[in-house]
């Protein structure tokens, strides 16, 4: 080779052998930089845990780890959460001048859980309030000739309650008023209304309730009722059990199987909780309690199971069922019993009547798109309304659904967001 090509061959691969090196001393000190950092926030997070409370515990195998510093993204998203919380927090704090809230009808006891049981049913009230420059009231359905149209009615109240629980003055309201519950049968018009007052009033005050959970809601509105039977399904839905803890109200719901419906003989004449409460005894045997016990039990099983065919057995009552049936309402047996033998699952007074309640099982819809052995419900609508006539008394036979959803706001003015908008199923 001659001597002046090898010394050019020579300097070219010293120079790319250079050029691998330096790129091999840059790479290396990119990577020591990186391995530095990591080790230095290795020792923020381990300081970070040092300093943590949960650091100062006596940490077990089982017990939570020690929280790390979270990566940049986790930041933003939890920076991005709390400027959602803090829109969501400042939306429902703005006093509003208009709402609508739809209330579900209620059916309380189930038989033998007194004043502890009930369950939402698809029918419903609707009531729209809004500020105004004096006071007025109007309502439309059943009841509307019984009803005090004043501040003594119940949904006046419920507004009351929620201003008060804001510290604020109650101003001048025009209520308006659309009830598909019939008044004072038993099917929780009371409740509808105390609830729909508190949730009206707690948007136009633009105030959250301070709570524990769910259930400060739950407590003012049976603080104004008296028990949670009714009020609890009215603002939940589907079928609940309450309780007072000795400190407060609290619930929990019952899981309901799919596709029971509910068949109602309504009476045309009210029941008076008061005087339908009077009938019973302040004193119970203990067998009686014994055998309720065991009802209830029984019933929440056989919901929380799918054993429909138990159900039969859940709603049977001795604490208020026999008294009430015995001095105030003679139908009551001869339609529980007409109401099972015709095919459904279980019969009861509900609430504090006079209405009588049967539960039927089957697909999911309107009757008319069953096939005819999928259902019962006009069978035993049938034999309620016969066994009614023989007893001398006339109603109504309604055939609804229990619904899982309980009491919703409708339409607030100003909206509650400008961009996300809750769709109820209205036509």
């Amino acid at each position: 080779m001659d001597a002046k090509i090898r010394n050019q061959f020579i300097g070219l691969a010293t120079v790319s052998a250079a050029l691998v090196a330096i790129a091999y001393i840059r790479s290396k000190s990119q990577n020591d930089q990186k391995v530095k950092k990591q080790e230095e926030e290795g020792n923020e997070r381990e300081d970070l845990g040092r300093n943590s409370s949960w650091a100062n515990n006596d940490l077990t195998d089982n017990s939570a780890p020690v929280p790390l510093m979270p990566h940049e993204h986790e930041k933003r998203m939890s920076q991005r959460m709390q400027k959602f919380q803090s829109e969501v927090i400042d939306e429902v704090s703005q006093e509003r001048n208009k709402v609508t809230v739809r209330v579900p009808a209620t059916s309380a006891n189930l038989g033998p859980g007194y004043d502890c049981l009930g369950m939402a049913v698809d029918m419903w009230s609707e009531v729209t309030v809004e500020r105004a420059d004096k006071f007025s009231m109007e309502f439309e359905g059943d009841g509307a000739a019984d009803l005090p149209i004043n501040e003594e009615n119940l949904l006046c109240v419920g507004v009351k309650a929620a201003f008060q629980a804001a510290g604020k003055q109650v101003p001048p309201l025009k209520y308006t008023c659309k009830s598909r519950i019939p008044y004072a049968r038993g099917l929780g018009s009371s409740s509808a209304a105390i609830v729909g007052g508190l949730i009206a009033g707690l948007v136009l005050a633009g105030h959250q309730l301070p709570c524990w959970g769910k259930e400060a809601l739950l407590n003012m509105a049976s603080e104004i009722e008296g028990h949670p039977d009714n009020v609890a399904p009215a603002l939940y839905g589907g079928i609940q059990i309450g309780i007072h803890s000795g400190e407060r109200w609290t619930s929990e719901r019952v899981p309901c199987p799919p596709g029971l419906q509910a068949v109602l003989f309504i009476p045309n004449t009210v029941g008076i909780t008061k005087e339908v409460r009077g009938v019973l005894k302040d004193e119970v045997p203990r067998k009686d309690a014994t055998f309720n016990i065991g009802r209830v039990a029984w019933l929440i099983n056989a919901l929380a199971t799918g054993n429909i065919d138990n159900i039969k057995f859940g709603v049977q009552d001795a604490l208020h069922q026999p008294q009430r049936g015995k001095h105030c309402f003679p139908h009551m047996q001869p339609l529980i019993e007409a109401a099972v033998n015709a095919g459904a699952n279980g019969a009861y007074l509900s609430g504090a009547g006079p209405t009588i309640m049967a539960i039927t099982s089957g697909v999911s819809g309107d009757m008319f798109t069953q096939r005819f052995n999928e259902r019962v419900d006009s069978e035993v609508g049938d034999a309620m309304l016969a066994a009614a006539k023989k007893c001398g008394v006339q109603g109504q036979v309604y055939i609804t659904r229990i619904i899982e959803n309980g009491a919703q706001v409708t339409y607030a003015e100003p909206n509650f967001s400008r961009d996300v908008l809750r769709y109820h199923g209205d036509v």
